[in-house]
Order: C-alpha cells, then sequence, then structure tokens
C-alpha cells in the first residue's frame, strides 16, 4: 500500500509557522491549475489557449523542513511538494462534526 503525494505549484500567500511544544508545524496553501472540460473536451479561449481551474491544497511541514520553506518562500513561489495526505475528524463546538485533507509534506523542492 502507499499513500503519495506529489504536486507542483505556486505557493498562495506566504507560509505560516506555529509551535506544539517544541515541534515546529509550518502551513501554506498551494495552487495548481488543471484543464477545463466540457463534455469531456478541453475548454481554449478566444486566443486558442487551453483555459485552466485553479485547485487548493492545504500543506503542512514540520520542523526543520518547514522552518526552511517559511524562511526562503513566499507568495507566488514555484515548488514541488512530495508528501501523503492526512484526513482528519471532529466535532465544533456547536456539535457538527467536520472533515479535513491536507498534505503533509515530506520533501518541498524549490524550484
Amino acid at each position: 500500500m502507499k499513500n503519495l503525494v506529489i504536486l507542483i505549484g505556486r505557493i498562495a500567500a506566504a507560509p505560516e509557522t506555529r509551535h506544539a511544544g517544541e515541534t515546529a508545524i509550518t502551513s501554506f496553501t498551494l495552487v495548481t491549475d488543471r484543464p477545463k472540460l466540457v463534455d469531456g473536451k478541453t475548454v481554449k479561449n478566444e486566443a486558442g489557449y487551453t483555459e485552466t481551474l485553479a485547485e487548493f491544497h492545504r500543506v503542512t511541514a514540520f520542523n526543520g523542513l518547514g522552518t526552511s520553506v517559511a524562511k526562503h518562500k513566499k507568495k507566488g513561489d514555484l515548488v514541488e511538494v512530495q508528501g501523503r495526505l492526512h484526513y482528519s475528524k471532529w466535532t465544533d463546538r456547536e456539535g457538527v462534526e467536520r472533515y479535513a485533507v491536507e498534505i503533509v509534506a515530506e520533501e518541498v523542492l524549490f524550484l
């Protein structure tokens, strides 16, 4: 079995770091594009270029990796993220069950 995610995209906003005890946790949003499809076919604009739709991915990096991303990367920078999907479930203050998915980064390549 394998849980592997590889994404190449741009950082949507400045990475943010928080600490839980001695563990540094850095979070950022990665934006990737995919072709816009209508009836299974890609849509082209007036200039003939393929139209795209943005997808936003939550990424979390821990300790040294996260600190390095926060120190050296900013909004708009291109990176490759390799990691795994992590699903969370919790009950909020109103008693509603909530779900989230994020990519836990194991490697972030600065492109």
